[in-house]
């Protein structure tokens, strides 16, 4: 017997079976995560938000806003007058070499026209060749592979080659940059910055071919700057670090008019200038892409480098 209006009724809807569970399942999932990755990139993209949220979880070196924190940070150094023999105490608080490594280069570059060569793409940011001291020069920016951000509308000239042979003629360049780069040359460069197979390498002496066409390419007169970091002789695979015997090389080998070094170390939670004693036993360093824990000073990355002008 048929209750009444029974037969107008639509059968009830059977459960949905396992796997159509599961698949919905995914479905909300990946939506869900689509949708909080969104808003995690939009909370993220303003750097105000990026800082205080970097601030917040403790400054810890390479977490969310560091590099906004690092940014700042540069960009006031740059252009505060500093003086490198008694820097501020706690200068340069859990950020990595460029804090040291950029006022120290802005420091010492020219103010008018010149030809420039950035050998390695360390000037190649927005916020950098927006400065001052980059107006009025020919910037050549030398390179293993394209990268992310390129500055065309900037006058800058892109070139993608291996430092060790350049493509430029004899006595080019008034002045050359190469910071945090040599260390790179010889190793293994497929880890980071290319993806050519013919640059897993282990040469770890061949930043000597880089030194000489520095000199090949130099006006007569012409500087060149250079850093690395430093203290005892370590391969890391795709970097290695300089010993004073590895800067000695690179000043003879380049044989020029004169050649000054200042070493700086990170300690007591900020970088100063130190003696090369001070750093020759260094063998604290902080990689991101392998270390498996901070120091406790949180150390960003090198704890000494050496920074090298060299004068043709």
């Amino acid at each position: 017997m048929l209750y009444r209006g029974a037969a107008a009724r639509k059968p009830p809807r059977s459960a949905p079976e396992k796997d159509d569970m599961s698949t919905e399942d995914a479905k909300i999932k990946n939506i869900a995560g689509v949708i909080k990755k969104t808003v995690y990139r939009l909370l993220f993209s303003n750097e105000s938000f990026s800082l205080c949220f970097f601030n917040l979880n403790g400054k810890i070196p390479w977490s969310e806003g560091y590099n906004v924190y690092k940014k700042r940070f540069i960009l006031k150094a740059i252009e505060s007058d500093l003086n490198f023999d008694r820097l501020p105490q706690g200068y340069g608080y859990r950020i990595d070499e460029r804090a040291v490594e950029y006022p120290w280069l802005f420091s010492r570059l020219n103010d008018g026209f010149e030809y420039l060569l950035d050998a390695g793409s360390f000037l190649n940011f927005d916020y950098i060749l927006s400065n001052s001291k980059m107006k009025n020069k020919k910037i050549f920016i030398s390179t293993l592979a394209p990268e992310s951000s390129s500055f065309w509308n900037k006058g800058i000239s892109y070139i993608y080659e291996d430092l060790r042979r350049t493509c430029y003629r004899d006595a080019l360049f008034d002045t050359i940059v190469c910071c945090s780069t040599l260390e790179h040359v010889g190793l293994d460069n497929t880890m980071l910055y290319t993806g050519d197979t013919e640059k897993n390498e282990n040469k770890t002496r061949t930043y000597l071919n880089v030194i000489s066409e520095f000199k090949r390419i130099l006006k007569p007169g012409g500087r060149v700057f250079i850093t690395v970091p430093y203290g005892k002789n370590l391969n890391f695979k795709w970097f290695q670090v300089f010993d004073g015997a590895m800067i000695d090389d690179a000043v003879k080998t380049f044989d020029g008019s004169s050649a000054s070094i200042s070493y700086f170390i990170y300690k007591n939670d900020g970088w100063s200038m130190c003696e090369k004693t001070a750093a020759d036993g260094n063998e604290d360093f902080f990689d991101i892409h392998t270390s498996s824990k901070y120091y406790p000073d949180y150390l960003a990355f090198s704890r000494a480098i050496a920074c090298v002008e060299l004068k043709k």
